[in-house]
């Protein structure tokens, strides 16, 4: 899809200028995607200078690196606030932060997809670094919330993580690449993503 640069740019004037140039780069990756986010076109949606974002990146792929951050740090207090707000029940908060990672993805399909694109990203970066190990002790602390008749070794609780990881991410992205849309048309009318998502943490017997 070719880039659309809006019709004009809006002028900076005051304030934070990192947060307002990662703010600006987040819309250009929902709207154009990542073939679209350059720093040429963050500074023109600003307003500012083609060397303002460098000035504050570096170069793009900082400028990536640290949208990725806000977008792991954001993912991170959703899996949190979903987990917190499903009760104690295991079950129903392993359920939870499922739905809650697949609705981020939803949400923010292109900012979702940054997340995974290491080729593009700085991972020395310590504002990356943290944000990623954040959002996994969320996903760690939904799939060790369960109470077994015996206690898990460290490699079955990893086991038990990658697992309910490896169900949510693959739906996720199954979903908003399209590879879905079929399957669910074909559904019978009252059913939908998010019914369909219910179903697949029930084969799969999630929190059990």
């Amino acid at each position: 899809m070719p880039s659309r640069e809006p019709k004009s740019s809006r002028p900076y004037h005051h304030g934070d200028l990192p947060a307002a140039l990662l703010s600006a780069a987040e819309e250009i990756l929902e709207r154009d995607g990542i073939q679209g986010l350059t720093l040429r076109a963050t500074a023109r949606a600003v307003g500012v200078s083609h060397a303002a974002p460098a000035g504050h990146f570096g170069d793009l792929t900082s400028l990536l690196s640290e949208l990725a951050a806000l977008g792991y740090r954001r993912f991170g207090v959703a899996l949190m606030e979903a987990v917190d707000a499903a009760g104690g029940n295991p079950r129903v908060r392993m359920k939870a932060m499922g739905r809650a990672y697949v609705g981020f993805a939803r949400k923010h399909p292109g900012l979702f997809a940054l997340m995974y694109r290491s080729e593009r990203l700085d991972f020395a970066r310590p504002a990356l670094r943290d944000a990623i190990a954040n959002a996994r002790g969320a996903l760690r602390a939904a799939a060790s919330a369960r109470a077994p008749a015996e206690p898990l070794t460290p490699l079955q609780m990893a086991a038990q993580s990658t697992a309910l990881w490896a169900l949510v991410h693959g739906f996720a992205v199954l979903l908003i690449d399209g590879r879905l849309s079929g399957l669910i048309a074909s559904l019978p009318e009252e059913e939908s993503a998010d019914t369909l998502l219910e179903a697949v943490l029930a084969t799969a017997r999630v929190g059990e």
